[in-house]
This record gives C-alpha cells, structure tokens and sequence, in this order.
C-alpha cells in the first residue's frame, strides 16, 4: 500500500475512525451541492427528522438545468422550475448559503468553489457530481458522491468509505504549440484505459504539470474520473498559493502566512512509496479527439481511426460498438469530418483561460455556414471578466453565441441539446451515447482551441493549422 503520499496524508488526517466493515468514516472539509442530487437527500434528512450538522460547510449553486440563453424566472421547463425552487427551499430551512444566479457568484459548481477560494490543499471535498475530482488540482482529496452520500454528509459531515491506492502519473516535458491540458489528459485516459484507475487515486506529478497554471490542472484533475480512478490531484506549489491569495475566502494575513507554511509541507515525501507508476513523454502528446463513445477511445487529429486487429481483444467489441453509432469507419481519417455544433464550456474548459484561448483562434476569423457554434462561460465572474477582456465582441463577431452560465450542453439537462443525428466538437468530458440530449447525437471530445478549429472550418481540423 501507498505510504507518505498526500493522499494518505490528507486521509490520516480526516480519518475520524475505523469502521466495523473496514472501511474509514472520513471527515468532509467541503460540501458542495446542487439542485439536480441534493432533492432526495434533503427529503430523507426530513423523514428522519434529522438537521444538517454543519451547514457553514456546506456551499449550494445552480448550474446542471438552469437555460443558457433565457433565464428568466419561471423557467420554461417546469421540472427545472420546481428543481431550482427546491434548492432554494431547502438551502433557507438548513441555513446553507445558496448562490443562485443573479448573485455574482453563480456558475458550475466545479468553477466556482476554486473561484471563491473555497477549495483549499489539504481538504477533503465531496460533491454529488462525478467530476468532483476537479478540485484535487489544488493538493485536496475530492470525491464525487451519490444522492444517499449526499445526505450522509449533510446529517454528520462523514463518508464511509474504502481507501484507494494510489498511482502517481509522470508526464514531462513542455507540450507543443496546440497542444493543451485536455489533450494530456486524453492521451492519459487513451493509453490507462476508462477503467485502468478503478480502486485508485492517481497523482498527476512531473514537469508538465509543474508548468501548467491552475485552470489547466483543473482540467486535468476533472477527468480523472473518466479513467476510472475515484479522484485525482496535483501536490501544492507556488502556482497554487498564488492561484488563492486574495481570494474571498481564502485565508488573510497572518492566517495566510500560516497556511502557506502549512500548506507547503503538506505533499507527497520524495520517498513515498506509491502502488503503481507509469510515465509519460510530453513531446507524444499531440492535438486529441475522441472518435467513439468513452473518453479511452481517443487519437491524435492526424492519426486514423484505429481498426479493429490494433486494438487489445478486450477492446474490439465496444470499437465495434463505436464505429456503428459514429457512423466511421476504421483506419479512415478523423480530419476533414464535417462537425454541426461546436460547444465551448463546462466544468472541464469553461474558465476564464479556456475562453482567452478559444478567443485567439477565433479573433479573424468565422463560424463556416450551417454550424452552430456557442460560448457558455463556467461562472458569473468567468463571464464579467471575459466581457471586460472584449472576448464577447470577438466571439460574437466571429459568429459564435454568447450565452449565460451553466452546465449547458456538457450533459444536456437544460435547452442546450443536439438533435438527432448530430455530431457535436465539444470541450467537455463525456462522449456517452445520449450524453449531449439526443439519443442518437454524436459527440467528439477536444480542447477548446480544436473545437474553435472546427467551427472555423465546418470540419474536424488540426488547431495547429491555424497557428
């Protein structure tokens, strides 16, 4: 097993006792929640007749159903209506602060916890969404959680839970032009598989991500999950500290110094002992997109779409799977497909330097005719600070919508759907069947910058064309 690693670090130090069934009740330091898992376990907290122990510690925001392009109360969909008004309901009996849109700090909660300060090394987090394992990009253990997990936390401010192992994953070197923190993070999934991180927490180190700056980790550490592991995180640095100081609820003064001291010592020792390690060279990274229906199934914008005999045996039926429902056809070519919407958001690039990027590919430049193509940014800050960057005006003159914050069309509980057949370039982090909300829509994960790329041009294309 793992020994000093932070991981066993920041769980030792949460570890509130050992359960009769072996697993540990853990100490949860962050609770964030939102409208679409936290309904039913606010219900059972009432049945119960139970209170929510620490409501300080728990932070609400709305962003899975809430319309990108009106957001108007009521909303036009009613079963969102009633979802928002639970959380509205719920979040005042309890005494748990609620940011709902129109206070400033709405957004995806993923991008507004790291935002506020409210993510901090050394937590323990948990969120009822999968992708909460975006906030060990700052040294925290975070866990995405289900609905009966929910309200665990809510009534004793605990998880039971199994220990992981840990697995630290090397990537160095410096990336090429056009080459981004999704496409590591692709080419990661790609080579470990969707399931090669079952039972693990994986440690992202190297001199790749000691170069990277805090949103790039972010997204990194967001797709942790679809490579199976139950979190992912990034050691603590200078990039980190300075990512927080100043910000709303990160500490201030002497309290600051305290921390950092903390905060510094609290990573992995040069001699921790790790149950697995695998490297990777940077320089083999290139522009990633996925060409089937799990995060695995990924190539590089110039390879071909892999056939069949290249694949493990294990592999072949879902490729078989994929190649049927993309409608591709082995050993073709992913480049030149023509793409009909383009989505630049979500919890995984939908911050502040995902927009600064996509905006340089498409200041200049236009949406080709007959796709749709569409900016959501993650937050209410992300989107005043990218108006007061002028990346609206570029945006929109480039034939893009500039929308509201939300969740958007990453999973499509809201208006942002596709329809029918459909294939989507989209910056977010799942490829499902179903996932962009047509059961026959298609979706192709890429980077922000590849999916401005392919705006531009009407097709899947290599961004490093356009450099």
């Amino acid at each position: 097993m793992s020994k000093g690693t932070l991981f066993d670090k920041v769980w030792d130090l949460h570890t509130v006792g050992i359960l009769p069934s072996g697993q540990t009740q853990l100490l949860i330091g962050l609770h964030l929640i939102h409208e679409v898992t936290s309904p039913q376990a606010f219900a059972a907290l009432r049945e119960r007749n139970l209170q929510v122990l620490f409501p300080e510690r728990t932070i609400a925001t709305v962003d899975h159903i809430v319309p990108t392009e009106n957001q108007a109360r009521p909303f036009l969909d009613h079963l969102a209506e009633e979802m928002i008004q639970a959380l509205e309901r719920n979040c005042k009996d309890y005494g748990i602060t609620f940011y709902n849109i129109g206070s400033g700090r709405q957004g995806i909660v993923h991008v507004i916890a790291p935002e506020l300060g409210l993510t901090q090394p050394g937590m323990t987090v948990a969120c009822g969404d999968s992708h909460t394992s975006t906030h060990g990009a700052f040294g925290a253990i975070a866990f995405g959680i289900g609905t009966s997990q929910v309200r665990d936390v809510l009534a004793s401010q605990t998880l039971a839970l199994a220990k992981l192992k840990v697995r630290r994953i090397e990537v160095d070197g410096t990336l090429r032009p056009g080459v981004y923190a999704k496409d590591v993070i692709l080419h990661i999934i790609r080579k470990l598989g969707v399931k090669g991180g079952v039972g693990y927490a994986y440690e992202f180190a190297g001199t790749t991500f000691d170069q990277m700056d805090m949103e790039a980790r972010m997204t990194v550490c967001n797709m942790a999950i679809e490579g199976g592991a139950r979190c992912g995180y990034v050691n603590p640095d200078p990039i980190t500290f300075d990512y927080l100081q100043g910000r709303e609820f990160a500490p201030k003064g002497a309290d600051w110094e305290r921390a950092v001291a903390w905060w510094t010592q609290l990573r992995s020792d040069g001699d921790a002992v790790y149950d697995d390690r695998v490297v990777f060279d940077a320089a083999d990274i290139a522009p990633t997109v996925t060409w089937g229906i799990t995060p695995g199934q990924g190539i590089a914008v110039d390879e071909p779409v892999p056939t069949p005999e290249t694949l493990p045996e294990e592999e072949q039926a879902i490729a078989a799977e994929a190649y049927s429902y993309m409608d591709l056809t082995p050993g073709a070519s992913i480049q030149g497909l023509k793409v009909d919407v383009c989505f630049v958001g979500s919890c995984t690039n939908g911050r502040i330097s995902d927009l600064r990027e996509a905006a340089r590919f498409a200041q200049g430049r236009q949406v080709a005719p007959g796709v749709k193509a569409f900016i959501v940014p993650g937050s209410e800050r992300v989107k005043q600070q990218a108006e007061a960057e002028g990346l609206d005006q570029i945006f929109q003159a480039a034939g893009f919508e500039w929308r509201e914050p939300g969740c958007s069309m990453c999973l499509a509980m809201n208006p942002d759907k596709l329809q029918g057949r459909q294939l989507s370039a989209s910056s977010s982090n799942r490829n499902f069947k179903g996932r962009q909300g047509s059961a026959s829509g298609r979706t192709l994960l890429m980077s922000p910058a590849m999916v401005v790329a392919a705006a531009v041009t009407g097709v899947v294309s290599d961004v490093r064309e356009l450099l």
